[in-house]
């Protein structure tokens, strides 16, 4: 007879080769994912690796449900990411200010990118549900899929795509203090 684990832990790292499968066979998805809520192809990569290892942690390779865990947990980590920057940013703000009065330069920013920045922030406001149905879809998602990652029928994926859409512009168009 064989050993049995001790724990799920132990299971996962005896067999190495499964995860080393789920890992090469989702990488690219789980970047993708993560790039397209952040757009930062470095940090939606540590974004990944931060995804697989808690996922090697906690649960088996071989589970059914990996390729859609994986993906939920992409897009929510990428959102703490872009929440945690966003406070950041403002404590940095709010301590440059203290420091002085001078404006940034209005040449240095882009159109394109304050926009995308705009849309970022629009997005992090959002509940959960909608920001990551957004980033999956927008990440080049099947309705099939989106529905298999957010454990939601495929059936509603249209209409929880427009309602998400409908937050997300008026969040965008929502006054926001300077």
């Amino acid at each position: 007879m064989g050993e049995e684990p001790a724990d799920r832990g132990a299971a996962v790292r005896t067999a190495p080769d499964s995860f080393d499968s789920l890992f090469l066979a989702e990488y690219g998805k789980v970047v993708a994912v993560a790039n397209r809520v952040l757009a930062d192809r470095q940090e939606a990569e540590d974004v990944a690796q931060e995804v697989f290892l808690d996922f090697h942690r906690k649960h088996p390779a071989d589970a059914g449900y990996a390729p859609a865990w994986l993906q939920r947990a992409a897009v929510h980590t990428a959102l703490n990411r872009i929440r945690s920057r966003k406070r950041r940013e403002r404590r940095e703000v709010n301590d440059a200010n203290l420091r002085t009065d001078t404006p940034p330069d209005p040449q240095d920013v882009l159109v394109v990118n304050e926009e995308r920045r705009r849309v970022r922030q629009a997005l992090s406001r959002l509940a959960t549900k909608p920001a990551s149905l957004l980033a999956l879809r927008y990440s080049g998602l099947s309705y099939v899929e989106i529905g298999a990652t957010l454990g939601v029928g495929t059936n509603q994926i249209g209409t929880l795509l427009r309602r998400a859409e409908q937050s997300l512009l008026k969040e965008l168009n929502r006054v926001t203090p300077a």
